[in-house]
Order: C-alpha cells, then structure tokens, then sequence
C-alpha cells in the first residue's frame, strides 16, 4: 500500500462515537463494494491507526489504503460521506511514509449463544447415533468443551445490504469484530470488501502502520 487518505470522526453530544462508527464505516463498506476487484475482494484497504486506545477501542479515526494514488481518487470517499460532513473530516490523499511497521486487520467470526447451543445439540445428537449413548449423556460429555459466547475484541455494529434486500422483513444487522495482528514484515494477500485480510495465518494481507 503506497497511499493513504485519512477519516476522523467527530462526535458531539447528540451523536455518540459508536453509532458514528456504524454509520461511517457502513458508508466505506459501499464504497469498497462498488470497487470491489471480484465478488469477495477488494483491492483497498482499511486501517484503524487508533486501535485498543485509551477510551473507545477503535479511537476516533480510520484509514483507507491502496497500492496507486487514483485508486483512492475513484473510490470518491467526499461523495460517500457528504451526508456526515459535520462529523468527519476527511484528509486528503498522502503517500505513505518510507518508514513503517506493519499489522493485519481480520474479521473475527463469534458465535451467539443460540447458534452454539443449535451446534452443541447437533453434534450430541451425531455422537449419540454414532455411540449408543443417550443424548443427555452426549451433551454432558461436550460440555467441557462447549465454547463461550461473545468477545471482548471492538466491533462496529454493520447493516447487511444482500439480506436486507432479499428478507426486508428480517433482522439485517451483525457485530463485526475486528481483530489486530503483529507482524514481522510487509505480507501479500486478499483483502474482503470490508477492508480487512480476507484470510489468517501465513495469508494474510499485511497494512503499513504508521
């Protein structure tokens, strides 16, 4: 990533820094869906150089990355947030110093309470076929290893366009939790159409910090 343009969100006392969050960050996720390189890619990325700050966990600004200046031109973030001018400011379009360190932002999947106990039963039901046992015996035996809801990682509260769409009826909101990554050197991967590494592990799209 060679160039930069940074967003700062500025709450006042009617609009809390959470909820602008929600609605900023939703406006950049339309913004990298319209220049998504395939279905699930992106080719720009997004940066929270504030992250696990004192006070709010994401602090107050986000960063757009890409590897050309125009790149960031086409994405046209001033048109996107046109509608909260007096809560951000935009910067404009900076390369990215010589000097950095690098990380790696991803999504973090956490199951809710209900979807856990639908897989914990399914998985009892299975072991209990499987083994002649009862089915109250199978989920006593997998309680041990039954996982905790929930997470202590920040997450901005997203709207899901497709479902909202396709069941206007239904609930289209998720946490998306967003997990920071140390890393040793620059690494090349798949970013996600949220701006984050579309993978883990020895995939994952590094980002300069800076």
């Amino acid at each position: 990533m060679n160039y930069y343009q940074d967003i700062t969100l500025l709450p006042d006392a009617d609009i809390a820094l959470g909820f602008l969050w929600q609605k900023i960050y939703q406006q950049v996720h339309i913004a990298l869906v319209e220049q998504k390189v395939d279905d699930q890619h992106s080719a720009i990325a997004v940066s929270f150089p504030d992250y696990d700050c004192n006070g709010f966990p994401l602090g107050n600004k986000l960063r757009v990355l890409a590897k050309e200046q125009a790149q960031l031109e086409k994405l046209n973030l001033a048109g996107f947030l046109s509608r909260f001018e007096d809560y951000t400011h935009l910067k404009s379009i900076q390369p990215v110093p010589v000097f950095t360190t690098h990380i790696a932002f991803v999504r973090q999947q956490v199951k809710g309470q209900t979807r856990i106990e639908k897989d914990m039963a399914a998985k009892a039901q299975l072991w209990s076929k499987k083994s002649g046992q009862s089915l109250e015996v199978c989920l006593q035996k997998l309680e041990g290893s039954k996982p905790k809801a929930g997470s202590k990682l920040p997450f901005i509260w997203m709207e899901s366009q497709e479902t909202k769409t396709r069941t206007p009826s239904s609930s289209a909101k998720f946490p998306l939790f967003i997990e920071r990554i140390e890393l040793q050197g620059a690494n090349e991967g798949l970013l996600n159409c949220y701006g984050l590494s579309a993978a883990r592990g020895e995939q994952v799209a590094s980002i300069p910090h800076f």
